[in-house]
């Protein structure tokens, strides 16, 4: 029997931006930065410097005990604005408003934020510029603590703490380590750059979240199949492409279940801080598919990116085998095919797939498709310069399984993440039939057929 081809549609260049794509940097955001006294309050020069590189516009303010570790001068430099400590400049009196400037910020930042400035929080005292400020701001407020291990444990802390979060406050919990005290433990303020994380993973939360309350697997990583203990069979998987869909995905403010086997690469901090991505380490075939058997009955859809073992040894034996014969010949069996096996079973689910191919590549992944009953399979070819294993960008193609396909230029693996979450949230919403007259929209970058 004849196959229908892949049917072509007409081409589109423009891009409808999504709210996910739109918050992954800080572009046009406004931040007022508390800086108080404490040792920690060199690290508030990176930190502006790494919002203002997110693009974020600044503004400081500091108290008066802080000029003892930080000059104003540094961070008005690099935030572009002069830094107020006093309600006035006695020189020649103008006004330092607090009103305004908790008016004009998207939000509050206060790191470090010491103890002390903590209690006062907590209490409601307004007696330097940056309280005043906290007091009337009608943004939402970030507290990064920075204090000694015993004033971080001490159960007065811990009950301030407790009554800022009561009111909405968003706490940066503290890191363990080295502290100024010379004590190691838990009290130092977090770095710069995973509060940056902190505060773009809370404006993702606050844009649209076109998938929350779904929760989705992902699988990412190669397979680990062992010979014995010190050697196994794997491929050159490093699960960047399946980390990246698994943190657009959370973006979007899904669930998510990733199940990941042998990687390179780790969660960022932005997934991390957001809190919505679960990670398990299944690193055989078999760990892989009873995780994914296990996980997917709870999911509304998964995207299957693991490169998983067709085969694996037959045995695997208990010690290291020792060189002996000039040749060796290795029994392998069959893997459970994972993709196939939540497919069938995947009912009102929406299930996507990957081929990775080197030849016939559209008639390869066609097949798959079919076999395996994805509702779209993501091709790409070791043909193509840049695309596959290790690289940093990848260059795909969508198939569906209604017949069309979408063809995308090389870019990086984040953005074809974006792309191959467009598609899924399309399936989606006309699967549970949120779509229009005309059924859901089809992703708008690339070329489509």
């Amino acid at each position: 029997m004849r196959r229908t081809p892949f049917r072509k549609r007409k081409s589109f260049n423009r891009r409808r931006p999504s709210a996910a794509r739109a918050v992954m940097t800080l572009e046009g955001k406004r931040i007022v930065l508390g800086v108080t006294g404490s040792i920690a309050a060199y690290k508030a020069a990176i930190l502006v410097r790494a919002l203002v590189k997110e693009g974020a516009a600044v503004r400081v303010v500091m108290t008066p005990l802080a000029k003892q570790f930080i000059a104003p001068l540094t961070l008005a430099t690099l935030s572009r604005h002069p830094v107020p400590v006093e309600f006035f400049n006695p020189e020649n009196g103008e006004w330092n408003s607090h009103v305004s400037l908790g008016e004009w910020a998207d939000l509050l930042l206060i790191a470090p934020a010491t103890a002390n400035t903590i209690a006062k929080m907590a209490a409601g005292v307004a007696d330097n510029l940056l309280l005043t400020t906290y007091l009337s701001a009608k943004c939402p407020v970030m507290v990064a603590p920075a204090m000694d291990l015993d004033m971080y444990r001490h159960p007065a802390t811990q009950r301030n703490l407790d009554a800022l979060r009561a009111v909405g406050n968003r706490i940066v919990e503290p890191g363990d380590g080295e502290l100024a005290s010379g004590l190691v433990g838990k009290g130092r303020m977090e770095e710069p750059e995973a509060i940056a994380a902190h505060v773009r993973a809370f404006f993702a939360e606050a844009a649209p979240q076109p998938l929350a309350g779904k929760r989705l697997l992902v699988t990412a990583g190669g397979t680990v199949e062992r010979l014995d203990p010190v050697r196994y069979i794997t491929n050159d998987s490093t699960g960047k492409m399946g980390f990246a869909i698994a943190e657009e995905l959370a973006a979007r403010g899904a669930e998510v279940a990733l199940i990941r086997g042998k990687v390179s690469v780790s969660l960022s901090a932005e997934a991390k801080a957001s809190g919505r991505v679960r990670e398990t380490v299944a690193l055989s075939a078999e760990e892989m598919h009873r995780a994914c058997l296990a996980e997917f009955p709870h999911c509304d859809g998964g995207v299957m990116c693991a490169a998983v073992a067709d085969y694996a040894p037959v045995e695997t034996a208990p010690r290291k085998l020792k060189k002996q014969e000039e040749r060796w010949s290795l029994e392998l069996r069959r893997t459970p095919d994972i993709a196939a096996e939540l497919g069938a079973a995947k009912g009102n689910r929406v299930l996507a797939g990957f081929a990775l191919e080197t030849d016939r590549e559209l008639e390869n992944a066609a097949g798959k498709l079919r076999r395996k009953g994805l509702d779209f399979i993501v091709l790409n070819s070791l043909r193509d310069a840049g695309a596959g294993f290790g690289f940093d960008t990848n260059k795909i193609s969508v198939l569906r399984a209604d017949g069309t396909r979408t063809d995308y230029p090389l870019k990086p693996k984040r953005e074809a993440a974006a792309d191959i979450a467009d598609v899924l949230e399309a399936c989606l919403a006309q699967r549970q039939g949120a779509a229009g007259p005309d059924g859901a929209a089809a992703p708008e970058d690339g070329k489509k057929h």
